[in-house]
Parts: structure tokens; sequence; C-alpha cells
């Protein structure tokens, strides 16, 4: 083969005709062509295993290891290129180091049978029987499955989810419904963040196999991932039934528990969880890892209870266990009550600053610094770093505003005043939900927690039920240029309005622990779907959380959430998303006039007593003086207000903005007429 007779590359090398050739014997013609195709593709993990495969065929294994180091560095989760290591061990005659490359193989990539078959033939060689007959174990397992399975399993493993797919899709389809081939399917959805198409492949594998427990497993973990924690809690019963001690069943009883809003059942499971490992984990990296997760969950149940000083000392651990945890660091930071010493801080910008720190780490590290600097006093060292860990974060979002302006946009034209009209009556009659709304950091919290103070309402989370409804609406094939919801709402029959409410009540009688008459559901997003609420929800009390717009975007740009809330990333995102929900809110206004109560939180500041008697009249309920002393109730509280909600109304956030005001140009800009008229 000669590079002549190749097609020149444009933005790939031509692997087929590499392996084809490396498949005749060709060896020298590959090392001559990957040398030459190296300089236009220097980094490209394929043509950079082909390269070194074909050296050690051909007995160069220094110069094989020597690629093999570069396509470590480069790929250093590619599974094989610790079998080509391995490999080259063997040639070598040097066992322990071929059993350490191939065992590194198969723990990335459990579905590699030529490492599993190596590893055999070393551990005999070895005189090692007990773990040659282990591998040999593997060896059949991957063998008792079809290969196309096996294929696609690999691809997976390494990465190469596209590949894996078409594989599987085409298995499926020819071959019909099979266990494993399903579970694949399913764990590609899972890492395409496809969800509720991965529940339902594994509602099919363990209607097939209901003993495949690592399936029943990663089944809880999906259902977890889509906040269904009561299905969650059952499907991991039968698990827990057969290996109750195992640490990963245990860790995931614990984040169910978080869920369904039993932080001291938390809080026991993640203590005995570390009382089951060592105090001091010495050099053991990956201990030392499972320890700082540890208390960071630990952390996080003790915050949400109010058990501040034990959750600093929880969070304090894992950032000594790790310094670059990240998490850990804006954990404290996001207390908003701490505050970072000089040590600290110096700490964080060390671990910031560090080569190898991830790029997940690195985004914590710089919302934690911002925060850090910003009560230090020093506002233009610490919006350098709100602004760095922004830009990382917006670069890693596949945010697109235009989804919900399009939303909006059709809100407007299906949801007027004529088509509530036509539908009066319809839906479920409770009252029990309140649903509070509106931008995130707009004061929901607080009024969340005033009214949670009234002994006939219970206050739960931010829930997403409503959200679950909607992408049923919208259909399995959603297109965000012309999705089908809200359309889909003038198809709704008065019993499928009413079923929708009462699939709504249902699913969210597991966060409703007091039995109180009355719920709160806090999700600030549901403003996009207020038309759906009142559809299937007619008497749901509905509050509007507003904040003044530079206030407002400027809290958002500051902080860092742990999902969602993609909008909040850059000036111009948050801007342009207050906008909108200004848009929609007014049309709100006019096409359900009355049921939409506006809570201003500048007029919550200077006048509490008034403001809760507004929001206890439109509730219709009595006034109760626990309303007043809401930071009295140590409910438990799960967002970035937490502690600020423990404290008596003050006046110390309304302003904090205007010392960033120099860097606040472009969100001035966008925000445009929204500064004038947001009461409006």
């Amino acid at each position: 083969m000669s590079l002549a007779t190749l097609p020149r590359p444009t933005t790939t090398p031509p692997l087929d005709r590499l392996r084809a050739a490396q498949g005749e014997g060709r060896h020298e013609a590959v090392v001559d062509d990957t040398a030459e195709l190296l300089g236009l593709f220097p980094d490209h993990r394929d043509l950079l295993l082909i390269r070194a495969t074909s050296l050690r065929l051909l007995g160069r294994i220094d110069e094989a290891l020597t690629v093999l180091v570069d396509l470590g560095r480069l790929h250093p989760r590619f599974s094989l290129t610790h079998q080509e290591r391995g490999l080259c061990h063997v040639v070598q005659r040097d066992a322990p180091a071929a059993i350490h490359e191939l065992l590194a193989a198969v723990a990335l990539n459990p579905a590699l049978p030529q490492a599993w078959r190596m590893l055999s033939g070393v551990y005999r060689l070895s005189g090692d029987l007990e773990n040659a007959q282990k591998a040999e174990a593997h060896v059949h397992t991957l063998r008792a499955l079809p290969a196309a399975v096996v294929q696609a399993t690999a691809l997976f493993a390494d990465g190469d989810l596209d590949e894996a797919e078409a594989i599987i899709r085409r298995f499926l389809t020819t071959q019909g419904d099979h266990p494993e081939a399903m579970r694949l399917l399913a764990r590609i959805g899972v890492a395409h963040k496809v969800l509720d198409d991965a529940e339902i492949l594994y509602e099919g594998v363990l209607t097939l196999a209901p003993a495949h427990d690592a399936a029943r497993q990663e089944y809880v973990e999906v259902l977890i991932g889509r906040h269904k924690y009561v299905e969650a809690q059952a499907a991991l019963a039968p698990l827990l039934a057969r290996r109750g001690e195992d640490a990963d069943l245990r860790r995931l009883t614990a984040t169910i528990a978080v869920g369904l809003g039993q932080h001291d059942e938390a809080i026991a499971l993640y203590r005995a969880l570390l009382a089951d490992l060592p105090v001091e984990p010495g050099e053991d990296e990956g201990l030392r890892a499972q320890l700082a997760d540890l208390h960071l969950w630990l952390g996080h149940a003790l915050k949400t209870l109010g058990q501040v000083p034990e959750a600093i000392a929880a969070y304090t651990h894992a950032a000594t266990l790790r310094p670059a945890f990240g998490d850990a660091w804006w954990s404290l930071a996001n207390l908003k009550t701490y505050r970072f010493d000089e040590a600290a801080i110096a700490t964080m910008r060390k671990a910031e600053a560090r080569g190898d720190t991830s790029e997940f780490d690195r985004i914590h590290l710089n919302f934690a610094l911002g925060k850090g600097l910003e009560d230090a006093g020093k506002p233009g060292e610490a919006w350098q770093h709100y602004a760095r860990g922004n830009a990382l974060q917006r670069a890693a979002s596949q945010y697109r505003p235009e989804i919900l302006e399009t939303n909006t946009r059709l809100q407007k034209q299906v949801c007027t005043p004529a088509f509530f009209a036509a539908r009066k009556g319809w839906g479920a009659d409770a009252p029990d939900p309140i649903f509070v709304l509106g931008l995130p950091r707009s004061g929901s919290t607080l009024i969340e927690q005033i009214l949670a103070s009234h002994p006939a309402i219970e206050g739960t989370q931010e829930l997403p039920d409503i959200q679950r409804i909607v992408l049923d609406l919208q259909g399995r094939e959603h297109d965000y240029d012309n999705p089908a919801y809200p359309g889909s709402l003038a198809d709704l029959t008065p019993d499928e309005c009413r079923a929708l409410g009462e699939r709504y009540l249902a699913g969210t009688q597991g966060q409703r622990a007091l039995g109180r008459p009355f719920f709160i559901d806090k999700m600030p997003n549901n403003f996009r779907h207020i038309g759906l609420i009142k559809l299937i929800l007619p008497n749901a009390k509905i509050i509007d959380a507003r904040r003044e717009p530079m206030a407002c975007c400027f809290s958002n740009l500051k902080q860092l959430f742990a999902q969602g809330q993609e909008f909040t990333y850059s000036a111009e995102d948050i801007a342009r998303y207050y906008r909108t929900y200004l848009d929609l809110m007014r049309h709100w206004d006019a096409a359900l006039p009355g049921q939409v109560l506006r809570v201003i939180h500048e007029d919550v500041i200077e006048d509490l007593e008034t403001q809760v008697r507004r929001l206890l009249d439109h509730c219709g309920l009595p006034f109760d003086p626990a309303c007043l002393a809401f930071h009295q109730n140590r409910r438990a509280v799960r967002t970035p207000s937490s502690e600020q909600v423990r404290r008596p109304i003050f006046r110390d956030g309304l302003d904090q903005w205007r010392a960033f005001e120099p860097y606040l140009d472009e969100l001035k800009t966008h925000l445009g007429s929204a500064l004038g008229d947001w009461r409006d």
C-alpha cells in the first residue's frame, strides 16, 4: 500500500484501508503510512493504535511502547492502549507488566475477549491457576453472547457511542429482543441523557431477566436520575434483600432517602458507610476520593436540615482529602453565610491553576473563588473568577435560548382567554398545590419558607412532575424547532385533563410527609407551563416570585447550579431569559386574570407583614403569626438560599450587584427595557 493510492485526508485518516493492510500482514507499509498521516492527525486515537499494533507485530517493541506512551497521554481512558501494552509485554516475556496492563484494559472495558484470553495464558504460565480460571470464565461469558453485542459493548466502553448504537440497533432489529443488547442500548441512552428511553429499555430487560442484578441497579440509577424516588425504592428492594450490605446499594438507598426528604435516614446511612472505611486513607487515591464523596453527600444532607457547623465540618473534611475537590469548596461557598480565610483561598487558587485539575473541578473552584473574593471585598478579582467559571460552564452547555422563545410564542397562540373559557371546569378539582415559580434567585425560597411556616401548608422541594407531563405531551420524537407542545394541549379531552391532574397529585404524594392540606411545588421553571397547570389543576394557587432584574440576573451569574438552569451562565443568556419570562408572565396575566399573584422580593424585604397577608389571602388561608417568624422553621431546605431563609429578613443582598456594576454593562445592554418595566 502506498499513501499515493489513498484519498487525501480531509477530516479523518483512511482507517479502513490501514486496517485492511494490517489484516493482510503488510505492516511495513502501515508503519510508513501512519508516520506520514500522524503529521496531519497527530492526536488521532485509532491511528496511533494501528501504528503501535503494526510495530509490535514487526517485533519493534520499544517503538510500539513509545507510541503507546503518547496514546495513553492523549487518551487516558482508552482500554485498547492497555491491551496493546499488555501484548507488548507478553512478547517481552514480562509477565507482571503484562498482567498489570491487561487488568487495566479489562477494568476499563470488560468486553475484550483478547485481553481475557491473554490474561488466562499469562496467569497459567505464572502458575496462578485460580486467576487463570477466573479469566477463562470471562472468556466463556463473552463467547456466550452474540458477537455484535460484544463488539458494541467494547465500543461503548471506549466512548464510541454512535458506532456502538448503530451496531446494537441493527442487531435488535434483525434478531429481536435480547436482554444484554437492550441493556446496552439503555446504557447508551443514559450516556446521551435520554433517560425516558433508558427507563423503558431497562423495564424490558427486567421483564425478560428479572434476576439481572446489574441491569436492575442501573435501572434504579435511571429512576433516581428522573427523580422517581418512590419507584426507585421499590426497584431497589429485591437487590437489598439479596445484598443488603453492599456499599453501592447503601449509597443508592441514601440518595433515595434524600430524594424522599428523609434526610435523617440519609445522614445515618452516610455515617455508617464512613464508619466502614479507614479514617486515614494514606496514599490510596481511590479511597481518598470515595471518602471525599461520602463527606460531601453527608454535608449536603446536614445543610438541608440546617445543621450548619456539622455540614461545614463535612465539606472541609472532603476538601482536605482532595484539595482540588471543586464541589466541596463550592459547597462551602454555597452556604452563603460561610467565609473563607486566606489559606483556603490560596489552596483554591493553587488547585484551579494546576494543569491536571478536571474541568468539572475547575468550574466549581472558580465559582467558589468568586464568592470568597467577593466576601473579602475584592470585586474585580471575584468577577474574573465568576466570569471564568461561567465561560467554562457555558462552553460545556448545549443551551439554546430559541427553544424557550419558541415555547413562549406558541403558549401565547394556544393558551388564549377563549381557550380557557371553553375548558372551564376541566381537570382535577383538588386545591392542594401551591406553585411558587419565576426565575431562580428571585426570592422564591423565602416565599416558600414563609408559606411552609403556616400549619396548613407543607413545603416540599422543586418537584419535576409538571416537566414529566410536558415531556409526555411533547412526544418521544421531540422537534425543538417545531414542537408538539403546547399545541397538544388543544387536543386533550376533559377526561385526559383530569387524569393528568390526578397523576400530578399521585406523583407528588410521596413528598407530603406531614399530610397537611396544602403543599408547595417550588420548581421555578413552571412559569413556562402555567397554561397546563391551570388546565389540569384549575384550583391550584400560583405565585410569581419576582426580583429587580439587575439583582436577580447578577445573583444567577454568580450561582453554579447542581443541574439545569443552563441559561444562567452568560450575561446575554440570563438577560434574554428574564425578558422572555416577563413577556410570558404578561400573557398569563391577560389570559388568566387574577390567577397569578405577583410578589416582588424587594416589597417582601420592605414590608413583610403586608406581603405575608397577601400571600395567605391568595391561598385562601387565615393569617398566622408563625409566617412572620419563618426563620424559626427548622424544615429541610434544599436550595442555595437555605441558610439565608433561616435568618430574619435582611437587606444585605438587595444591592450586592452594585459593587460589580463596572463589569455589568453587557448585562444592562441585554436587559434593555426590562430595567424600567419589570414590575409591570
